[in-house]
């Protein structure tokens, strides 16, 4: 296992910035993702740690050693790529084999670690297979098991599971938690996907325009988001945000008035010089329910536009004014897709967005928290 620290790290290419004075601990045997839109810099950020892409200024250190110039294949990292990057006339025994006899390793050792390998990822009988044999999920056990034959002190995953299907996915998913857990080693994963980084990491990485916006476990950045990016970037449905205005500011948080109609009282840190200014509420879809619990609760009426039925869960959409909202159906009876629906929420579960999209900080946190 090893730690890996990047102090200033930044990245152009001529005159165009692609990443910007990134500073991040990763701790030794962490599960950390990296996640934003395309263009964010993840890809960009992962392949400067493997060594795929010089650093244009900062420093880079791995296992408390700077690695700025060392190459790729001198740093000990396993690398998992979208693409499988198997030898296609080789079969998946003689492709785990394949870079440890590059390294000179002696054979009894080889045929330990391939025998071992394979049995943690439960590929015994596809040994003997050459790739073209193997269905997408197969091919990609064996790709991860090229990176893990080595030992290396670090892995590092570049979107190994967008070429596959939803089931296999979240199979892969699972698999790779679970490596994790058995091997103990540091992993540094990069997706689009939010829901892949919040299932998997132990901490997530937002990045946004070669920017870090927040870095987290998926239980504070889902909770507690330091901006209105994060905040709609993190969980599916995305957070609603309604427009408003600041009226006061007091002890007890910020007093808000929704174009929707409905005045809120905020528990947030309170700020004096957003008096009169413009304010965005930001309410998870899961955090209405269909009737206020208390008096101090916001009532919302929601002109019903679609339902969507998801099995275990029915989402509402419609619009509160000129604003769309998506909120989890009430049970026992959704509504049939049309038509009023009055909407509750717990002031102490909303959040406050300043104008540049900084989150304000709420003074407690919701009764749900763990």
């Amino acid at each position: 296992m090893a730690n890996v620290r990047l102090e200033g790290v930044k990245k152009a290419y001529g005159t165009i910035e692609i990443l910007r004075n990134i500073d991040l601990t990763i701790d030794h045997g962490e599960f950390v993702v990296f996640v934003g839109p395309s263009g964010s810099g993840k890809s960009t950020l992962l392949r400067m740690i493997g060594g795929l892409e010089r650093i244009s200024g900062g420093r880079l250190l791995i296992d408390n050693e700077v690695v700025n110039n060392v190459d790729a294949a001198d740093r000990n990292l396993g690398m998992v790529f979208q693409s499988y990057a198997l030898y296609p006339h080789m079969t998946v025994r003689e492709n785990f084999a394949f870079p440890l006899r590059m390294a000179k390793m002696a054979r009894a050792e080889i045929k330990t670690r391939v025998a071992e390998t394979s049995s943690l990822l439960q590929i015994d009988h596809l040994l003997d297979r050459k790739p073209r044999q193997l269905s997408g999920g197969q091919r990609q056990r064996v790709a991860i098991g090229r990176a893990i034959v080595r030992q290396p002190k670090v892995f590092l995953f570049d979107e190994p599971l967008s070429n596959l299907d939803t089931e296999l996915r979240v199979q892969m998913r699972v698999q790779i938690a679970k490596l994790h857990k058995q091997l103990g080693n540091t992993m540094i994963y990069v997706t689009h996907d939010q829901i892949e980084a919040m299932t998997m990491a132990d901490k997530i990485v937002v990045l946004k325009d070669g920017n870090i916006e927040q870095v987290g476990s998926p239980h504070d950045l889902y909770h507690n988001p330091a901006s209105r990016f994060v905040a709609g970037f993190i969980g599916s449905p995305k957070m609603n945000f309604l427009d408003g205005h600041v009226e006061a500011a007091h002890e007890g948080g910020m007093d808000v008035k929704l174009e929707a109609g409905a005045t809120v009282s905020v528990p947030v840190q309170p700020d004096q010089r957003l008096v009169g200014k413009p304010i965005t509420l930001g309410i998870r879809p899961d955090d209405f329910s269909q009737s206020p619990a208390q008096e101090t609760d916001i009532a919302i009426e929601l002109d019903v536009d679609f339902v969507e039925h998801l099995g275990s869960v029915t989402y509402i959409y419609g619009n509160a004014g000129k604003q769309t909202v998506v909120a989890k159906a009430p049970k026992p009876a959704p509504p049939k897709g049309s038509g009023k629906l009055r909407l509750a929420v717990s002031p102490a579960d909303c959040h406050l967005f300043t104008s540049n999209g900084r989150a304000l900080r709420r003074l407690r946190a919701p009764a749900d928290w763990s």
